[in-house]
Protein backbone atom coordinates (compact mmCIF):
# COMPACT_ATOMS: atom_id res chain seq x y z
CA UNK A 1 0.00 0.00 0.00
CA UNK A 2 1.42 3.40 -1.00
CA UNK A 3 0.61 6.86 0.28
CA UNK A 4 -1.51 7.48 -2.80
CA UNK A 5 -3.93 4.66 -2.09
CA UNK A 6 -4.26 4.84 1.69
CA UNK A 7 -7.88 4.18 2.64
CA UNK A 8 -9.90 6.98 4.13
CA UNK A 9 -9.99 7.41 7.87
CA UNK A 10 -13.48 6.10 7.74
CA UNK A 11 -12.08 2.89 6.34
CA UNK A 12 -13.63 3.86 3.05
CA UNK A 13 -16.78 5.32 4.53
CA UNK A 14 -19.73 5.60 2.32
CA UNK A 15 -21.03 8.92 1.23
CA UNK A 16 -23.97 8.78 3.65
CA UNK A 17 -22.34 9.24 7.03
CA UNK A 18 -24.11 8.39 10.24
CA UNK A 19 -25.63 11.51 11.75
CA UNK A 20 -25.39 11.89 15.51
CA UNK A 21 -28.07 13.92 17.25
CA UNK A 22 -27.04 16.27 20.05
CA UNK A 23 -28.54 14.08 22.76
CA UNK A 24 -26.49 11.06 21.68
CA UNK A 25 -23.38 13.23 21.27
CA UNK A 26 -23.74 14.64 24.77
CA UNK A 27 -24.22 11.14 26.22
CA UNK A 28 -21.09 9.95 24.39
CA UNK A 29 -19.08 12.88 25.71
CA UNK A 30 -20.33 12.29 29.26
CA UNK A 31 -19.58 8.56 29.13
CA UNK A 32 -16.06 9.11 27.80
CA UNK A 33 -15.29 11.86 30.31
CA UNK A 34 -16.71 9.89 33.24
CA UNK A 35 -14.78 6.76 32.32
CA UNK A 36 -11.58 8.75 31.94
CA UNK A 37 -12.20 10.43 35.30
CA UNK A 38 -12.40 7.01 36.96
CA UNK A 39 -9.11 5.98 35.34
CA UNK A 40 -7.30 9.11 36.54
CA UNK A 41 -9.00 9.21 39.91
CA UNK A 42 -6.56 6.51 40.99
CA UNK A 43 -3.55 8.50 39.80
CA UNK A 44 -4.84 11.53 41.68
CA UNK A 45 -5.41 9.55 44.87
CA UNK A 46 -2.03 7.83 44.68
CA UNK A 47 -0.26 11.16 44.12
CA UNK A 48 -1.81 13.05 47.03
CA UNK A 49 -1.74 9.99 49.32
CA UNK A 50 1.94 9.25 48.57
CA UNK A 51 2.94 10.05 52.16
CA UNK A 52 0.45 7.49 53.53
CA UNK A 53 1.47 4.91 50.91
CA UNK A 54 5.08 5.33 52.03
CA UNK A 55 4.20 4.88 55.72
CA UNK A 56 2.20 1.70 55.10
CA UNK A 57 4.14 0.00 52.33
CA UNK A 58 7.67 1.45 52.17
CA UNK A 59 8.63 2.51 55.72
CA UNK A 60 12.19 3.88 55.88
CA UNK A 61 14.29 5.97 58.23
CA UNK A 62 16.49 7.29 55.42
CA UNK A 63 13.83 8.93 53.28
CA UNK A 64 14.21 6.32 50.55
CA UNK A 65 10.60 5.22 51.10
CA UNK A 66 9.27 8.17 49.11
CA UNK A 67 11.47 7.25 46.16
CA UNK A 68 10.14 3.67 46.33
CA UNK A 69 6.57 4.97 46.42
CA UNK A 70 7.19 7.06 43.31
CA UNK A 71 9.09 4.19 41.67
CA UNK A 72 6.01 2.03 42.14
CA UNK A 73 4.01 4.78 40.45
CA UNK A 74 6.51 4.79 37.58
CA UNK A 75 6.51 0.99 37.29
CA UNK A 76 2.83 0.95 36.34
CA UNK A 77 3.75 3.09 33.33
CA UNK A 78 6.23 0.52 32.06
CA UNK A 79 3.28 -1.83 31.55
CA UNK A 80 1.23 0.74 29.65
CA UNK A 81 2.88 0.07 26.25
CA UNK A 82 1.96 -3.61 26.64
CA UNK A 83 -1.59 -2.52 27.35
CA UNK A 84 -1.56 -0.30 24.27
CA UNK A 85 -0.22 -3.12 22.09
CA UNK A 86 -2.87 -5.50 23.45
CA UNK A 87 -5.96 -3.29 23.61
CA UNK A 88 -5.26 -1.05 20.59
CA UNK A 89 -5.54 -3.68 17.84
CA UNK A 90 -8.56 -5.20 19.65
CA UNK A 91 -10.26 -1.80 19.67
CA UNK A 92 -9.65 -1.42 15.94
CA UNK A 93 -10.97 -4.90 15.23
CA UNK A 94 -13.90 -5.37 17.63
CA UNK A 95 -14.85 -1.78 18.41
CA UNK A 96 -13.99 0.96 20.85
CA UNK A 97 -16.95 0.38 23.16
CA UNK A 98 -16.16 -3.24 24.05
CA UNK A 99 -12.54 -2.57 24.90
CA UNK A 100 -13.36 0.53 26.95
CA UNK A 101 -15.83 -1.51 29.01
CA UNK A 102 -13.08 -4.00 29.88
CA UNK A 103 -10.46 -1.37 30.71
CA UNK A 104 -12.71 0.50 33.13
CA UNK A 105 -13.59 -2.76 34.92
CA UNK A 106 -9.90 -3.63 35.32
CA UNK A 107 -8.95 -0.19 36.58
CA UNK A 108 -11.81 0.16 39.07
CA UNK A 109 -11.34 -3.37 40.43
CA UNK A 110 -7.57 -3.02 40.91
CA UNK A 111 -7.91 0.40 42.55
CA UNK A 112 -10.58 -0.97 44.89
CA UNK A 113 -8.29 -3.89 45.74
CA UNK A 114 -5.49 -1.51 46.79
CA UNK A 115 -7.82 -0.27 49.52
CA UNK A 116 -8.02 -3.82 50.88
CA UNK A 117 -4.29 -4.59 50.91
CA UNK A 118 -2.48 -5.59 54.11
CA UNK A 119 0.35 -3.26 55.12
CA UNK A 120 4.10 -3.89 55.37
CA UNK A 121 3.73 -4.24 59.13
CA UNK A 122 1.18 -7.05 58.61
CA UNK A 123 2.58 -9.01 55.67
CA UNK A 124 6.11 -7.76 55.26
CA UNK A 125 7.52 -7.59 51.73
CA UNK A 126 4.43 -9.31 50.33
CA UNK A 127 2.42 -6.11 50.91
CA UNK A 128 4.43 -3.82 48.59
CA UNK A 129 4.73 -6.72 46.13
CA UNK A 130 0.93 -6.92 45.91
CA UNK A 131 0.73 -3.13 45.59
CA UNK A 132 3.16 -3.26 42.68
CA UNK A 133 1.14 -6.05 41.04
CA UNK A 134 -2.09 -4.07 41.28
CA UNK A 135 -0.37 -0.96 39.95
CA UNK A 136 0.80 -3.00 36.96
CA UNK A 137 -2.79 -4.13 36.32
CA UNK A 138 -3.82 -0.47 36.44
CA UNK A 139 -1.09 0.45 33.99
CA UNK A 140 -2.13 -2.36 31.64
CA UNK A 141 -5.75 -1.17 31.64
CA UNK A 142 -4.77 2.48 31.21
CA UNK A 143 -2.72 1.48 28.17
CA UNK A 144 -6.00 0.78 26.41
CA UNK A 145 -8.23 3.29 28.15
CA UNK A 146 -6.76 6.62 27.19
CA UNK A 147 -6.16 5.99 23.50
CA UNK A 148 -9.58 4.37 23.21
CA UNK A 149 -11.39 7.16 25.06
CA UNK A 150 -9.70 9.85 22.95
CA UNK A 151 -10.51 7.94 19.77
CA UNK A 152 -14.10 7.40 20.92
CA UNK A 153 -14.49 11.11 21.68
CA UNK A 154 -12.94 12.25 18.40
CA UNK A 155 -15.02 9.89 16.28
CA UNK A 156 -18.26 11.12 17.84
CA UNK A 157 -17.44 14.85 17.73
CA UNK A 158 -18.24 17.07 14.71
CA UNK A 159 -15.06 17.93 12.81
CA UNK A 160 -15.43 21.69 13.25
CA UNK A 161 -16.00 21.34 17.00
CA UNK A 162 -13.65 18.46 17.75
CA UNK A 163 -11.47 20.70 19.89
CA UNK A 164 -14.38 21.79 22.07
CA UNK A 165 -16.02 18.39 22.52
CA UNK A 166 -12.71 16.54 22.76
CA UNK A 167 -11.59 18.82 25.58
CA UNK A 168 -14.20 17.30 27.87
CA UNK A 169 -12.12 14.12 27.97
CA UNK A 170 -9.36 16.15 29.60
CA UNK A 171 -11.92 17.80 31.86
CA UNK A 172 -12.62 14.24 32.99
CA UNK A 173 -8.90 13.64 33.54
CA UNK A 174 -8.58 16.74 35.71
CA UNK A 175 -11.90 15.92 37.37
CA UNK A 176 -10.47 12.55 38.40
CA UNK A 177 -7.34 14.19 39.79
CA UNK A 178 -9.38 16.87 41.58
CA UNK A 179 -11.84 14.36 43.02
CA UNK A 180 -8.96 12.27 44.32
CA UNK A 181 -7.43 15.33 46.01
CA UNK A 182 -10.80 16.37 47.45
CA UNK A 183 -11.64 12.97 48.90
CA UNK A 184 -8.21 12.58 50.50
CA UNK A 185 -8.49 16.13 51.88
CA UNK A 186 -12.00 15.64 53.29
CA UNK A 187 -11.13 12.23 54.75
CA UNK A 188 -8.00 13.58 56.45
CA UNK A 189 -9.94 16.53 57.90
CA UNK A 190 -12.62 14.22 59.28
CA UNK A 191 -10.49 11.41 60.72
CA UNK A 192 -7.24 13.30 61.45
CA UNK A 193 -3.66 12.67 60.36
CA UNK A 194 -2.98 9.71 62.65
CA UNK A 195 -6.14 7.82 61.67
CA UNK A 196 -5.52 8.71 58.04
CA UNK A 197 -2.08 7.11 58.21
CA UNK A 198 -3.48 4.04 59.96
CA UNK A 199 -6.65 3.23 57.98
CA UNK A 200 -8.22 6.38 56.48
CA UNK A 201 -6.00 6.22 53.37
CA UNK A 202 -8.02 3.17 52.26
CA UNK A 203 -11.29 5.08 51.83
CA UNK A 204 -10.41 6.96 48.60
CA UNK A 205 -9.26 3.72 46.95
CA UNK A 206 -12.42 1.88 47.96
CA UNK A 207 -14.57 4.63 46.43
CA UNK A 208 -13.14 3.67 43.02
CA UNK A 209 -15.37 0.57 43.03
CA UNK A 210 -18.77 2.31 42.79
CA UNK A 211 -17.29 5.01 40.53
CA UNK A 212 -16.22 2.31 38.09
CA UNK A 213 -19.71 0.81 38.04
CA UNK A 214 -21.18 4.21 37.21
CA UNK A 215 -18.71 4.69 34.36
CA UNK A 216 -19.39 1.19 33.03
CA UNK A 217 -23.16 1.81 33.11
CA UNK A 218 -22.82 5.05 31.14
CA UNK A 219 -20.63 3.41 28.50
CA UNK A 220 -22.88 0.38 28.15
CA UNK A 221 -25.77 2.62 27.08
CA UNK A 222 -23.98 3.85 23.95
CA UNK A 223 -23.44 2.37 20.52
CA UNK A 224 -19.97 2.30 19.02
CA UNK A 225 -18.77 5.39 17.20
CA UNK A 226 -20.41 6.32 13.86
CA UNK A 227 -17.01 6.32 12.13
CA UNK A 228 -16.24 2.78 13.31
CA UNK A 229 -19.71 1.59 12.28
CA UNK A 230 -19.19 3.06 8.80
CA UNK A 231 -15.92 1.13 8.52
CA UNK A 232 -17.67 -2.08 9.62
CA UNK A 233 -20.42 -1.58 7.04
CA UNK A 234 -17.93 -0.87 4.27
CA UNK A 235 -15.87 -3.95 5.09
CA UNK A 236 -19.01 -6.06 5.09
CA UNK A 237 -19.84 -4.83 1.58
CA UNK A 238 -16.33 -5.23 0.18
CA UNK A 239 -15.38 -8.31 2.19
CA UNK A 240 -12.13 -6.57 3.12
CA UNK A 241 -10.04 -7.30 6.17
CA UNK A 242 -8.33 -4.05 7.20
CA UNK A 243 -6.77 -5.67 10.26
CA UNK A 244 -4.21 -7.84 8.52
CA UNK A 245 -0.70 -6.49 8.77
CA UNK A 246 -1.62 -3.72 11.23
CA UNK A 247 1.91 -3.58 12.68
CA UNK A 248 3.58 -3.44 9.29
CA UNK A 249 1.18 -0.74 8.09
CA UNK A 250 1.71 1.42 11.18
CA UNK A 251 5.48 1.34 10.99
CA UNK A 252 5.62 1.56 7.19
CA UNK A 253 3.12 4.31 6.44
CA UNK A 254 2.72 6.12 9.77
CA UNK A 255 6.23 6.05 11.23
CA UNK A 256 6.61 9.82 10.78
CA UNK A 257 3.24 10.47 12.40
CA UNK A 258 4.19 8.24 15.32
CA UNK A 259 7.56 9.97 15.73
CA UNK A 260 6.00 13.45 15.75
CA UNK A 261 3.31 12.33 18.16
CA UNK A 262 5.94 10.75 20.43
CA UNK A 263 7.81 14.06 20.66
CA UNK A 264 4.62 15.92 21.55
CA UNK A 265 3.68 13.32 24.15
CA UNK A 266 7.09 13.53 25.83
CA UNK A 267 6.54 17.24 26.49
CA UNK A 268 2.88 16.78 27.34
CA UNK A 269 3.38 14.11 29.95
CA UNK A 270 6.63 15.26 31.56
CA UNK A 271 4.74 18.48 32.31
CA UNK A 272 1.60 16.59 33.27
CA UNK A 273 3.18 14.24 35.80
CA UNK A 274 5.57 16.85 37.15
CA UNK A 275 2.72 19.31 37.65
CA UNK A 276 -0.19 17.09 38.68
CA UNK A 277 1.44 14.02 40.23
CA UNK A 278 4.80 15.07 41.67
CA UNK A 279 3.67 18.48 42.88
CA UNK A 280 2.14 17.26 46.20
CA UNK A 281 5.40 15.53 47.14
CA UNK A 282 7.45 18.55 46.05
CA UNK A 283 5.35 21.07 47.97
CA UNK A 284 5.38 18.95 51.12
CA UNK A 285 9.01 17.76 51.16
CA UNK A 286 10.86 20.57 49.38
CA UNK A 287 8.74 23.70 49.95
CA UNK A 288 7.78 22.42 53.42
CA UNK A 289 4.07 23.21 53.20
CA UNK A 290 1.64 21.52 55.58
CA UNK A 291 0.07 18.36 54.06
CA UNK A 292 -3.45 19.76 54.45
CA UNK A 293 -2.45 23.00 52.77
CA UNK A 294 -0.88 21.01 49.92
CA UNK A 295 -4.16 19.15 49.39
CA UNK A 296 -6.03 22.46 49.23
CA UNK A 297 -3.56 23.88 46.69
CA UNK A 298 -3.84 20.76 44.51
CA UNK A 299 -7.62 20.64 44.59
CA UNK A 300 -8.08 24.35 43.84
CA UNK A 301 -5.53 24.21 41.02
CA UNK A 302 -6.90 21.02 39.44
CA UNK A 303 -10.51 22.13 39.73
CA UNK A 304 -9.67 25.50 38.19
CA UNK A 305 -7.89 23.79 35.30
CA UNK A 306 -10.88 21.50 34.77
CA UNK A 307 -13.21 24.49 34.47
CA UNK A 308 -10.90 26.19 31.94
CA UNK A 309 -10.29 23.17 29.68
CA UNK A 310 -13.42 23.55 27.49
CA UNK A 311 -12.56 27.23 26.90
CA UNK A 312 -9.16 26.26 25.51
CA UNK A 313 -10.73 23.43 23.51
CA UNK A 314 -13.18 25.83 21.86
CA UNK A 315 -10.37 28.32 21.27
CA UNK A 316 -8.40 25.65 19.39
CA UNK A 317 -11.25 25.26 16.90
CA UNK A 318 -10.86 28.96 16.07
CA UNK A 319 -7.13 29.72 16.23
CA UNK A 320 -5.97 26.17 15.31
CA UNK A 321 -4.09 23.60 17.40
CA UNK A 322 -0.51 24.06 16.23
CA UNK A 323 -0.15 27.71 17.34
CA UNK A 324 -1.60 26.76 20.74
CA UNK A 325 0.95 23.97 21.18
CA UNK A 326 3.84 26.24 20.18
CA UNK A 327 2.66 28.98 22.57
CA UNK A 328 2.24 26.51 25.44
CA UNK A 329 5.64 24.89 24.97
CA UNK A 330 7.45 28.22 24.64
CA UNK A 331 5.61 29.67 27.64
CA UNK A 332 6.46 26.72 29.87
CA UNK A 333 10.11 26.80 28.80
CA UNK A 334 10.42 30.50 29.62
CA UNK A 335 8.33 30.42 32.77
CA UNK A 336 9.39 27.17 34.46
CA UNK A 337 12.36 28.39 36.52
CA UNK A 338 10.84 31.76 37.59
CA UNK A 339 7.59 30.04 38.61
CA UNK A 340 9.36 27.32 40.59
CA UNK A 341 11.38 30.01 42.36
CA UNK A 342 8.11 31.80 43.17
CA UNK A 343 6.69 28.54 44.47
CA UNK A 344 9.38 28.39 47.13
CA UNK A 345 8.26 31.70 48.63
CA UNK A 346 5.37 30.11 50.53
CA UNK A 347 1.65 29.37 50.18
CA UNK A 348 0.64 32.39 48.10
CA UNK A 349 3.58 31.95 45.76
CA UNK A 350 2.84 28.22 45.40
CA UNK A 351 -0.79 28.91 44.48
CA UNK A 352 0.10 31.61 41.93
CA UNK A 353 2.87 29.50 40.38
CA UNK A 354 0.64 26.42 40.14
CA UNK A 355 -2.16 28.41 38.50
CA UNK A 356 0.14 30.02 35.93
CA UNK A 357 1.85 26.71 35.10
CA UNK A 358 -1.57 25.09 34.73
CA UNK A 359 -2.83 27.81 32.38
CA UNK A 360 0.32 27.54 30.26
CA UNK A 361 -0.13 23.77 30.08
CA UNK A 362 -3.84 23.74 29.15
CA UNK A 363 -3.40 24.59 25.43
CA UNK A 364 -1.68 21.18 25.11
CA UNK A 365 -3.88 19.18 27.43
CA UNK A 366 -7.19 20.48 26.07
CA UNK A 367 -6.42 19.53 22.46
CA UNK A 368 -5.14 15.94 22.80
CA UNK A 369 -8.38 14.29 21.67
CA UNK A 370 -8.75 16.70 18.77
CA UNK A 371 -5.16 16.47 17.54
CA UNK A 372 -3.75 12.96 17.89
CA UNK A 373 -6.61 10.77 16.53
CA UNK A 374 -6.42 12.66 13.21
CA UNK A 375 -2.86 11.35 12.74
CA UNK A 376 -4.21 7.87 11.83
CA UNK A 377 -7.02 6.38 9.73
CA UNK A 378 -9.89 4.51 11.41
CA UNK A 379 -8.64 0.96 10.94
CA UNK A 380 -5.34 1.64 12.78
CA UNK A 381 -6.33 4.71 14.83
CA UNK A 382 -6.82 3.04 18.22
CA UNK A 383 -3.62 1.01 17.88
CA UNK A 384 -1.52 3.87 16.50
CA UNK A 385 -2.66 6.25 19.22
CA UNK A 386 -2.42 3.77 22.10
CA UNK A 387 1.00 2.38 21.21
CA UNK A 388 2.68 5.72 20.46
CA UNK A 389 1.16 7.53 23.42
CA UNK A 390 1.90 4.83 25.97
CA UNK A 391 5.49 4.10 24.91
CA UNK A 392 6.40 7.79 25.20
CA UNK A 393 4.51 8.17 28.47
CA UNK A 394 6.13 5.07 29.96
CA UNK A 395 9.67 6.20 29.16
CA UNK A 396 9.36 9.86 30.12
CA UNK A 397 6.05 10.90 31.70
CA UNK A 398 5.43 8.27 34.37
CA UNK A 399 9.05 8.30 35.47
CA UNK A 400 9.14 12.09 35.96
CA UNK A 401 8.12 12.10 39.67
CA UNK A 402 10.70 9.45 40.54
CA UNK A 403 13.48 11.15 38.57
CA UNK A 404 12.74 14.54 40.11
CA UNK A 405 12.64 13.21 43.68
CA UNK A 406 15.79 11.10 43.22
CA UNK A 407 17.83 14.03 41.87
CA UNK A 408 16.61 16.40 44.58
CA UNK A 409 17.44 13.88 47.34
CA UNK A 410 20.87 13.07 45.94
CA UNK A 411 21.99 16.56 44.89
CA UNK A 412 19.73 19.06 46.67
CA UNK A 413 19.00 20.73 43.30
CA UNK A 414 15.45 21.91 44.04
CA UNK A 415 14.84 23.32 40.54
CA UNK A 416 15.16 19.90 38.93
CA UNK A 417 11.40 19.72 38.08
CA UNK A 418 11.65 23.03 36.20
CA UNK A 419 14.77 21.97 34.26
CA UNK A 420 13.30 18.57 33.41
CA UNK A 421 10.15 20.28 32.18
CA UNK A 422 12.19 22.69 30.03
CA UNK A 423 14.12 19.87 28.36
CA UNK A 424 10.89 18.08 27.48
CA UNK A 425 9.42 21.30 26.07
CA UNK A 426 12.37 21.63 23.68
CA UNK A 427 11.63 18.16 22.28
CA UNK A 428 7.92 18.96 22.06
CA UNK A 429 8.56 22.29 20.31
CA UNK A 430 10.62 20.60 17.58
CA UNK A 431 7.85 18.01 17.10
CA UNK A 432 5.18 20.73 17.01
CA UNK A 433 7.08 22.57 14.26
CA UNK A 434 7.08 19.35 12.20
CA UNK A 435 3.38 18.68 12.85
CA UNK A 436 0.78 19.47 10.20
CA UNK A 437 -2.23 21.14 11.79
CA UNK A 438 -5.22 18.82 12.26
CA UNK A 439 -7.80 21.54 12.93
CA UNK A 440 -11.02 20.91 10.99
CA UNK A 441 -9.61 17.90 9.13
CA UNK A 442 -12.22 15.17 8.88
CA UNK A 443 -11.16 11.91 10.48
CA UNK A 444 -13.13 10.20 7.70
CA UNK A 445 -10.38 11.28 5.28
CA UNK A 446 -6.80 10.08 5.09
CA UNK A 447 -4.74 11.35 8.06
CA UNK A 448 -3.33 14.85 7.90
CA UNK A 449 0.17 13.53 8.58
CA UNK A 450 0.14 11.70 5.22
CA UNK A 451 -2.15 13.60 2.85
CA UNK A 452 -1.19 17.16 1.79
CA UNK A 453 -3.42 19.93 3.09
CA UNK A 454 -6.73 20.20 1.28
CA UNK A 455 -6.47 16.81 -0.43
CA UNK A 456 -9.22 14.31 0.31
CA UNK A 457 -9.31 10.64 -0.59
CA UNK A 458 -12.66 10.02 -2.31
CA UNK A 459 -14.99 7.52 -0.70
CA UNK A 460 -16.08 4.54 -2.83
CA UNK A 461 -18.74 5.56 -5.30
CA UNK A 462 -17.60 9.18 -5.43
CA UNK A 463 -16.12 10.73 -8.52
Amino acid sequence: MTHTDIPSAGGGASGSHHEVDKSTLHKAIAASAMGNAVEWFDYGVYAVAATYITINFFPSDTGAGTVWTLATFALSFLVRPLGGMFWGPLGDKFGRKRVLALTIILMAASTFAIGLLPTHAQWGIAAPALLILLRMVQGFSTGGEYGGAATFMAEYAPDKKRGFYGSFLEAGTLGGFALGSLIVLVTSLIVGHDAMAEWGWRIPFLIAGPLGLIGLYLRSKLEDTPVFQEQEAQQAVEGADEHRGIWRELFTHYAKAMLIMAGLVIALNVVNYTLLTYMPTYLEHTVNLDPTVVLIVMFVGQFGMMICVPFFGRLSDRVRRKPMWLFSLAGLFIGAIPLYLLMRQGLVGAIIAFIVLGLLYLPQLSTISATFPAFFPTHVRYAGFAITYNVSTALFGGTAPMVNEFVIEKTGFVLMPAVYMMGACVIGFIAALAMKDTTGVSIRTAPVSVVPAGQRIPAPGEA
